[in-house]
């Protein structure tokens, strides 16, 4: 049966023993049969079944490893069904069931294809024996061919996440492998294959992602028999997933993508399938106090806050950290989520009130999954901290794990959460988790997949309870950034820099996987509190308006003209916020390292950056080739927002032209002579 929608493709075979194998993933084949195309594609390097086993003539990575004690019954599946409702052109879903009667195991493989021609994954096995069975891993895979020569994926750290590397598709197994009990800065987000030299305009790439928040691992793999694949799934410790007669274990939905156009296409399935399953209302532009004030509550200071946030056109006001009792460090108070009365005798109503009389809206800060061991929750309720009461987990950023999987410690949550955002009638909520999970042990068994299991349970019954409810993921930065909680968060924090020149890269990389609304990225301060870089505001308002635009910087000691400019950028920001929250996110393959240009387009109108990073080698720039336009269509060219100051415009610049989509495409524009650190915004109308 054949899989197809938005020119890619994929063949499952389904006429031999065992599990349907996967012949083909990628280009779309046309108007093809599938019966006339298996005996083609069987003829190739050896494809892998849904779940691949020895049993099957696989003899990579398996895709379930178990047991049961005192004996060994390798899986060879019997299908018991196959329930196919596929569309050409469409997509669809197949689901196929199989039972190992020897093994004791029932299996569902769930695989679908969206519109988009994204593919989606999961499986899930059932313990039919009396015995207890050990899971100690299931994982989704898919096939790349043998033209897939190189490998892309990422890494990164605190404050600088989303790194890229790169490295040749070799014989053997190249695994990333994530045991930090969240995402992790490190966390590869997307692993991608692609043939030799891929970019984001050209290329042929595949790529996987695991929409999972906590361990979890990625890899490639290639045989000698010459047979590759892709895959993804949750990392099991050793007796996390032990399953009674009758149990089951779900894997996380894993995501599979493919382009013959580079990574822009590939990026661009995964942003429309976020957005067709959970449509934004318009993304408020938003202040958050943390890097303005720190723990200084004091009401005077975030009234006068609040107010100078109101007059540059911000529509949000987020108070962060330390707001409840005993929170006047870092090292104390986590998990008592009651209002401070000593600093706010009056509750939150004072600045609450104060925020929406000025038009915006008000958001809170919190941390549920974390406990701080100097905290009235921690003396009273010891017990609920996550690991062994006999010897505590190492502490980290003086913080222990609360053990959400507690029932008792997950009501306390729910309703302390509940109760707040009620009162205050809150609009929004961070949502922050500050360390890794270190020896987490829940019911003496190791307690990661507990733990994130709740916490999802934990965000969805908020959500219920409180329909209107947005909420960001924050975990130091972009230390948990995946599909799993975004089905249940409206944004991601993306780093903790607010550091513009690295925001351009962290941004880049990041919103690979997560479209532009649901990245938050705001205009900092004039000197970045992380790297000390000082850095023009018409930077960090350019860098901003590409996502979810916001500000984290202490507007009341900044100048006058400074407020202006950022008044300006918010305006622009408003006005082009229907282009760049639903338009297609491009990226050129720019030939100048020293420089990015990338945009959001629609299909009557776009916008475009041209960032200059550093000093260029060449003594001119290259022309600027606009990706993503209808070759056949007009455009009419100006240029949008402040101009960076001491720049060499070009005559097209001076006012609008009209030019053809091909020319801008592959002749391009002639680039301004932009210094280190400057952006210029080019905006581009169908006529």
């Amino acid at each position: 049966m054949i899989l197809s929608a938005a020119g890619a493709a994929l063949v499952l075979d389904d006429s031999g023993p065992g599990l349907p194998r996967v012949r083909h993933f990628g280009a779309g084949l046309g108007a093809v049969d599938g019966a006339e195309l298996v005996p083609v594609l069987a003829s190739l390097a050896a494809a892998p079944p849904l779940l691949p086993a020895q049993g099957d003539s696989w003899y990579g990575r398996p895709g379930l490893t178990g047991g049961r004690d005192g004996e060994h019954w390798p899986v060879r599946w019997t299908v018991e069904g196959c329930d196919a409702d596929v569309t050409p052109g469409a997509g669809g879903t197949v689901t196929v069931t199989a039972t190992d009667a020897r093994a004791g195991l029932e299996l569902v493989s769930e695989l679908a294809m969206d519109a988009g021609g994204l593919v989606t994954m999961r499986h899930t096995v059932r313990n039919t024996a009396a015995t207890p069975y050990r899971v100690e891993g299931l994982t989704c895979a898919l096939p790349v061919p043998g033209r897939a020569g190189e490998l892309l994926d990422f890494t990164g750290r605190w404050a600088l996440e989303k790194v890229p590397q790169r490295r040749a598709f070799g014989h053997g197994v190249w695994s990333r492998e994530n045991r930090r009990g969240r995402t992790g800065h490190d966390g590869t987000g997307l692993l991608v294959a692609g043939t030799e030299g891929f970019g984001f305009r050209g290329g042929e790439v595949w790529a996987v992602h695991t929409g999972w928040s906590g361990n979890h691992a990625h890899y490639a793999e290639r045989l000698q028999e010459g047979a590759a694949l892709l895959a993804g799934g949750e990392l099991l410790e050793p007796g996390e997933v032990v399953l009674g007669e009758g149990e089951s274990y779900r894997t996380p939905w894993v995501y599979f993508t493919w382009s013959g156009a580079g990574l822009d296409e590939a990026s661009t399935r995964l942003h429309d399938h976020l957005r067709a399953a959970r449509p934004l209302p318009e993304r408020p532009v938003t202040l958050n106090n943390w890097e303005a004030t720190y723990f200084d509550h004091g009401l005077d200071r975030l009234l006068e806050l609040a107010g100078k946030a109101a007059a540059a056109g911000i529509e949000r006001f987020v108070l962060d950290d330390g707001w409840f009792r005993h929170r006047r460090h870092d090292r104390a108070g986590l998990g008592d989520w009651y209002v401070d009365e000593g600093v706010w005798p009056d509750g939150l109503h004072p600045l609450a009130e104060h925020v929406r009389k000025l038009g915006m809206q008000f958001g809170l800060w919190f941390e549920p999954e974390m406990i701080n061991p100097d905290s009235d929750l921690a003396r009273e309720h010891p017990d609920w901290i996550l690991g062994r009461a006999e010897r505590m987990p190492p502490p980290q950023r003086h913080q222990q794990v609360l053990d959400l999987a507690r029932p008792e410690a997950y009501a306390y949550l729910l309703e302390r959460i509940s109760t707040l955002v009620t009162e205050y009638a809150l609009d929004y909520i961070k949502w922050d988790h500050n360390r890794d999970i270190a020896e987490p042990v829940h019911d003496g068994a190791p307690g990661v997949h507990a733990q994130t299991l709740a916490t999802y349970r934990l965000l969805d019954e908020l959500r219920a309870r409180h329909p209107g409810l947005e909420i960001e993921s924050c975990s130091s930065g972009g230390a948990r950034v995946d599909l799993g909680i975004l089905a249940r968060t409206d944004r991601v924090w993306t780093s903790d820099s607010n550091d513009a020149l690295d925001r351009q890269a962290i941004q880049r990389w990041t919103g690979l996987l997560v479209p532009p609304e649901r990245l938050g990225s705001h205009v900092g301060a004039p000197d970045d509190h992380i790297t000390g870089r000082s850095l023009p505001l018409a930077f960090r308002g350019a860098t901003a308006l590409f996502g979810h635009m916001g500000v984290e910087w202490d507007l009341t000691s900044a100048s006058e003209a400074e407020l202006e400019e950022l008044a300006t950028w918010i305006a622009l920001h408003k006005r082009l916020r229907p282009l760049l929250h639903a338009g297609r996110v491009v990226r050129a393959d720019h030939a100048d390292p020293s420089a990015l240009l990338h945009g959001v387009v629609l299909p009557e109108r776009a916008i475009y950056a041209f960032v200059q990073l550093t000093s260029r080698v060449d003594t001119g720039p290259g022309p600027l080739r606009l990706p993503g336009l209808d070759p056949e269509a007009r455009y009419e060219v100006r240029v949008a927002g402040p101009v960076p100051p001491r720049t060499g415009l070009p005559e097209w610049a001076a006012g609008p032209v009209r030019v053809p989509g091909a020319v801008l495409a592959e002749v391009g524009l002639p680039a301004p002579a932009l210094r280190p650190t400057s952006v210029l915004l080019i905006e581009v109308e169908k006529v």
